[in-house]
């Protein structure tokens, strides 16, 4: 039932539909990380700003984008395939999202994923990113073994960092009083 109503939603308010869920499932990602790294207190400041950026301009890149690529190049043959992978990565990619998940992601995105769904399944893909961004940005060094490692192991690559401030007896150098001249 939910399923019909989400489809039928996506083929009657594609924009709002599409923009909507990717906006949703970019900022899934992040609270994926969260709740995986087991933090001890959920940032909603940081899936707010996660959410607002993917709704604003991504969700509706990847709308306008895509909507725009089947236009100009209708079809799933290997011809039309081949134009569409080429400009969206020599562009669109460059432009608005990584070249990590784009690839393979568009390509089936084209060949398998009906126009008013192509939107939602990027969505997805930006929602698998979004947790590997968070959780190199913020527990590791960005790379792909420590995020493999992550998934194996994770009592053992997760660690928590603490911020150290020196004692108030010691001033920072731009903070310090003005010296007499």
């Amino acid at each position: 039932m939910r399923r019909a109503v989400l489809k039928e939603a996506a083929k009657r308010f594609p924009w709002l539909a599409n923009v909507t869920l990717y906006g949703c499932l970019f900022a899934g990602g992040d609270l994926a990380h969260q709740l995986v790294a087991q933090k001890e207190r959920m940032d909603w400041t940081h899936t707010r700003n996660v959410a607002v950026v993917a709704t604003a301009f991504h969700g509706n890149f990847n709308y306008c984008w895509l909507r725009a690529l089947e236009r100009r190049f209708p079809g799933r043959s290997a011809g039309m395939l081949a134009r569409k992978l080429l400009l969206d990565q020599s562009f669109a990619s460059p432009l608005a999202t990584s070249v990590f998940y784009t690839d393979g992601t568009h390509f089936l995105n084209f060949l398998l994923i009906p126009l008013h769904l192509r939107t939602v399944f990027m969505g997805g893909c930006a929602f698998l990113w979004a947790c590997f961004l968070c959780f190199s940005r913020q527990d590791g060094d960005g790379t792909v073994g420590l995020a493999l490692a992550f998934l194996l192991h994770p009592r053992t690559t997760t660690t928590t960092t603490t911020t150290t401030t020196p004692p108030p007896d010691i001033q920072h150098p731009d903070r310090g009083e003005e010296r007499d001249k």
